[in-house]
């Protein structure tokens, strides 16, 4: 008889499970507490996958031999707790998916940057040719892609969410950018749990893999301390180069890999700003250990896009210019947007908190922002720690009016900066979300 998985949650990665389990002779049911978007119910429907919304059959989803569940429930939700106590195993899709994919992966996850990375990373290997798929936080289902594409690699953008859900799963190459308190609601409000989480990138690795990571973070510094770790470690900074790895002497980038060494100067880079060359020497690394070659490596670093929604600089009215930084959901985010902008701000805040210590905020926010518009249903928080630092604080409910009076307090030659150091589901459906109406709103002044 086939086995049964249920799937919990019928977005891209749920959807894209149910496929790649229905290719493989899995009984499944797709079971979503909300509302299925239609363009999934099509899908759904199409393939002859059963599902429901709405509603969660709690008898048809404790008799599972598996479940794959979205990202973004928590292991805490009472389904998942009685699946736990029925030693009912819930997975990621990650996970399930990593069954049946015989390419090579890069994975990268980090509190900070991983998006950047994650597209720099993929931008490379296309460049250089290789049959590549992008997967993970970022473009299609890695599981709907397995189910119906064929690739060599995959470059993979990881959430600790997904990670707590991998168990067997092997990175080829790992990538870890740097812990920063983040999700902590997720993790009990213990940082080591979240460290625990973002190291389980390295799980299951070998001496063939590689690890790539920031050698200057201290909370990596001190957990390397406490681990084996096989894979041939690549670490990466601001100093000067490892061997192997990657670092900086004069405004030269320099990588050094497999008696190879790659130079390149930090001015030819298309994505300017510390935590930038940061996100362009592990996406170089990626590029390195895959034997690319350093022409196709600087062209690359050096013609590269950005990422939207990312210090995403898209319009001037009036000699002000405006930032879509709404990709920043935390506060060390927020903290690289601060001090890579050198012009009087005025900031826009605000959202579902997740924790935040405003604190590291307090220097550059003393020396950069002008004015705070709070942009959130509750902005108590930010309003209290602020308001004997910044003169001017606005708060609003509505991104027409936070874009309006961002407006009304910046002059010619000063920046607007949308990057709200909070998730977005106060008021919007998603940062994106969030990002198009802020630049949309702009356009309408």
């Amino acid at each position: 008889m086939a086995r049964r998985i249920v799937i919990l949650g019928a977005g891209e990665s749920g959807v894209g499970s149910a496929i790649l389990a229905k290719k493989k002779g899995f009984e499944v049911l797709v079971s979503d507490a909300g509302t299925i978007k239609p363009k999934y119910k099509d899908v759904l429907s199409n393939y002859a996958i059963p599902f429901e919304e709405g509603k969660h059959s709690e008898n048809e989803i404790l008799s599972a031999d598996e479940v794959i569940k979205s990202p973004g429930i928590p292991d805490k939700a009472p389904l998942v707790k009685k699946l736990h106590e029925l030693a009912v195993p819930v997975i990621s899709e990650i996970e399930f998916a990593g069954r049946y994919c015989n390419a090579k992966t890069i994975c990268i996850t980090g509190s900070n940057g991983k998006t950047t990375t994650t597209m720099l990373t993929y931008h490379l290997l296309q460049k250089a040719g290789l049959n590549v798929g992008l997967a993970g936080n970022v473009g299609q289902s890695f599981a709907w892609q397995v189910a119906e594409k064929n690739f060599d690699y995959y470059v993979l953008e990881l959430s600790s969410f997904q990670l707590d859900g991998m168990f067997e799963f092997r990175a080829n190459v790992a990538i870890l950018l740097n812990i920063t308190p983040d999700h902590l609601d997720r993790y009990e409000y213990k940082f080591q749990n979240y460290v625990d989480s973002k190291f389980r990138i390295i799980q299951n690795q070998t001496e063939e893999d590689f690890f790539i990571y920031w050698s200057e973070d201290p909370v990596i510094q001190e957990e390397l301390k406490k681990r084996n770790i096989p894979a041939t470690c690549l670490p990466f900074g601001l100093a000067k180069a490892a061997e192997p790895g990657a670092g900086m002497i004069d405004n030269t980038l320099t990588i050094n890999w497999n008696k190879n060494t790659f130079n390149m100067s930090i001015f030819d880079i298309a994505l300017q700003g510390k935590h930038n060359t940061y996100n362009s020497m592990a996406a170089g690394l990626a590029g390195s250990v895959l034997n690319i070659r350093n022409e196709r490596i600087r062209e690359s670093l050096s013609d590269f896009r950005g990422v939207e929604h990312r210090l995403e600089r898209f319009l001037k009215v009036h000699g002000i210019e405006f930032i879509n930084d709404s990709k920043a959901t935390n506060v060390n985010s927020t903290w690289y947007a601060l001090e890579s902008i050198n012009r009087p701000v005025v900031w826009i805040v605000g959202g579902v908190d997740k924790g935040n210590n405003y604190k590291e905020l307090e220097a550059l926010v003393r020396e950069k922002v002008k004015a705070i518009v709070c942009l959130g249903v509750d902005n108590k928080k930010i309003v209290d720690h602020f308001k004997d630092i910044v003169p001017d604080i606005v708060e609003t409910q509505d991104i027409k009016d936070a874009v309006r009076a961002s407006y009304y307090l910046a002059k010619d030659g000063e920046i607007v900066l949308l990057s709200p150091a909070c998730a977005s589901f106060d008021l919007f459906e998603s940062y994106e979300d969030r990002g198009r109406q802020f630049k949309k709103a702009v356009r309408d002044l």
